[in-house]
């Protein structure tokens, strides 16, 4: 198959000719050449060369007036030109001692560099040469699994996993993007090999697990890391979530399934990944909450406020940032029930007003969870929730407008309260601060300076401290 009307750009002419100069064989490798299939557009281009890659990007850099970037502990360089980035590399062949995933590398052959690629989509290569330019090399059948949607290792995927575990979370992470199917035996392999994935860093499979999520279904990932005995190896806190316990008859919902059905749901609505994290992890308590009751059946009393506390040690065994994305993933987990508690009661002002104060900018983020939360197969009720959750959005709208209590400061600081009674820091300042938020969020006084001046003197008063 010649592909030369799809690669029929300058950048790849001007290549093939830099390595005809130096008489190189050069192709275009992996992704990119994945992508011209998929019709997914990129701007990062690898090249194989057979001989020293190193050579080759030195030479186009120079024909291109760019800069090379040398990494010859590795054996490759980068030149970046405009919009694009290109990577060269010598063709090699790899071997692996069983306590690495760092291969020991000699030089090879283009059709050893191919077989040592992780599946068989990533293992085409597209010659720039002039003399066959446009040819694409396939010897593993990549387009045949790209038409077949499969994932598939080109050698034997018991070597291929055990060599480099990462590749069972990267095989997971294609499916999961691209929504394909893992190949029978290739899924089978990693089952057998999940305990490799011990050897591999946090931080390389948390990288992996960001794009499981930055993905349009993110659950199929999760499923498949559930399903290859991989998610209880590097996340235990959801495989526990797991399954269905029944006392008396009586059964809970499979918590691990209903978080995937909230996490797509959220997926289809937002981008935010952070707010994706928020969803799988909005019930991450329930397991170490679970109660049964022999009246009311099965609890899970202050999951939410227990998954606030996990959040900070699961990010940091995940290597997740312990950062404010952090402090808002816990902020969702935290506050997920009350919107829902809203919806079951009388709808106050002052519940509204407290929810409003206590989510902040957040807000919105908040309501979109708690929607993607009702999973009821009671449609009527599923129903009946939403048009309850609009009335409650429509309070909020109506109260903010009127009382300004999202992410507001109190009318009169701690330091102006110290200041006008001559005190030092101490618990009473602490007491008229926390009266005055709460006259303001319960709507005894509006939002404003002099209602929250008066309220002051006569919680002093009350306290006893004297005006000096």
């Amino acid at each position: 198959m010649n592909l030369s009307d799809r690669i029929d750009q300058p950048i790849f002419h001007k290549v093939g000719s830099v390595a005809d100069e130096i008489n190189r064989e050069c192709y275009v490798v992996g992704g990119y050449v994945r992508d011209l299939f998929l019709h997914r557009h990129s701007k990062d281009i690898d090249f194989v060369t057979v001989g020293s890659g190193i050579e080759v990007a030195e030479a186009v850099a120079r024909k291109l007036g760019a800069k090379c970037n040398v990494f010859r502990n590795f054996g490759t360089a980068q030149v970046k030109n405009h919009d694009f980035e290109l990577e060269f590399v010598g063709a090699r062949r790899e071997s692996y001692h069983r306590e690495s995933r760092n291969p020991i590398v000699e030089d090879g052959t283009l059709d050893d560099d191919l077989a040592r690629r992780d599946f068989t989509i990533n293992a085409m290569a597209i010659s720039v040469n002039a003399g066959n330019f446009g040819e694409l090399i396939d010897p593993y059948d990549g387009i045949g699994d790209l038409d077949y949607q499969l994932i598939r290792t080109p050698l034997d995927p018991d070597i291929t996993f055990s060599d480099d575990p990462l590749r069972m979370m990267r095989a997971i992470r294609f499916a999961t993007q691209l929504a394909f199917t893992i190949d029978d035996e290739t899924f089978d392999a990693i089952r057998r090999n999940a305990s490799r994935i011990e050897i591999i860093s946090k931080e390389r499979i948390a990288d992996e697990l960001m794009k499981i999520m930055a993905s349009p279904m993110p659950s199929i990932g999760w499923v498949l890391l559930h399903n290859s005995g991989l998610l209880p190896l590097i996340f235990p806190e959801l495989e526990a979530m797991s399954g269905v316990e029944v006392m008396q008859g009586r059964g809970h919902k499979d918590n691990f399934y209903h978080t995937m059905e909230v996490l797509d749901k959220v997926a289809r609505a937002s981008d935010n990944v952070w707010l994706r994290w928020g969803a799988l992890l909005h019930d991450i308590a329930k397991p170490v909450t679970k109660r049964w009751d022999g009246k009311i059946g099965w609890t899970f009393h202050n999951h939410n406020f227990i998954g606030s506390k996990m959040v900070p040690r699961i990010f940091k065994n995940m290597r997740l940032p312990l950062n404010e994305k952090m402090k808002y993933v816990q902020k969702l987990v935290e506050l997920h029930m009350r919107p829902i508690a809203l919806v079951e009661d009388v709808v106050t002002d002052s519940a509204v007003r407290r929810l409003l104060f206590d989510a902040g900018d957040d807000i919105n983020d908040l309501m979109t969870l708690c929607r993607a939360d009702i999973t009821s197969k009671n449609q009527d009720k599923v129903r009946r929730f939403l048009d309850n959750f609009d009335l409650v959005e429509e309070k909020m709208v109506k109260l903010e407008e009127k009382d300004r209590v999202r992410n507001f400061q109190p009318p009169v600081s701690g330091e102006e309260i110290m200041a006008i009674f001559n005190l030092s820091p101490c618990r009473e300042v602490g007491l008229i601060k926390e009266r005055i938020k709460n006259a303001i969020l319960d709507g005894e006084i509006p939002n404003e300076r002099e209602a929250a001046l008066s309220l002051m003197y006569k919680a002093a008063a009350e306290l006893g401290i004297a005006i000096p």
